[in-house]
């Protein structure tokens, strides 16, 4: 009968431990799509990729002249001329190569610039919520991560002595 008592006892303390703890969860790509703001910025993101693309088609309708008026001339041409051309030609080739990489980094970092705003939004919504609604961790399910976590003890230093480091 002791014995009864005592796991009774013991699943108490269990279930009133683990009922403290609160969890949610969220789907964040859900929450973004949602948001008003991310129209806009999605938007001026396409807008910019847009006109990078077009100084990018000019620059290879620019090469694509050159080579066909190298080619159309090229008998014409004298060795100096050709070398000339051929490094012009050349020239274009690594000014576009060099074009297509800035302009990924820069559309990468426009977008990033303009979704940084929305997220913190979001990110300061879901603390509030996790917050009033007394939640303990809020996780996100389309990334399974965790956005939310209640302050807690940081077992580092346990960790680290049981591996004596």
């Amino acid at each position: 009968m002791k014995k009864i008592t005592f796991l009774v006892l013991i699943s108490l303390i269990t279930l009133s431990t683990f009922s403290q703890n609160k969890f949610g969860y969220i789907d964040s790509q859900e929450l973004l799509m949602l948001m008003p703001e991310r129209k806009n910025a999605e938007s001026e993101v396409q807008n910019f990729a847009k006109s990078l693309e077009s100084q990018l088609a000019a620059m290879t309708a620019e090469y694509q002249e050159s080579v066909q008026d190298y080619q159309s001339n090229e008998a014409s041409y004298t060795d100096l001329i050709k070398q000339d051309k051929i490094a012009e030609i050349t020239g274009l080739e690594q000014r576009i190569q060099a074009f297509q990489q800035n302009a990924q980094q820069s559309l990468q970092k426009k977008e990033q610039e303009l979704l940084e705003p929305i997220l913190s939004k979001a990110r300061s919504a879901i603390e509030e919520v996790a917050v009033e609604g007394n939640f303990t961790y809020i996780f996100d399910k389309s990334v399974g991560s965790i956005l939310y976590a209640k302050e807690s003890e940081n077992v580092l230093s346990l960790v680290k002595k049981k591996l004596k480091l």
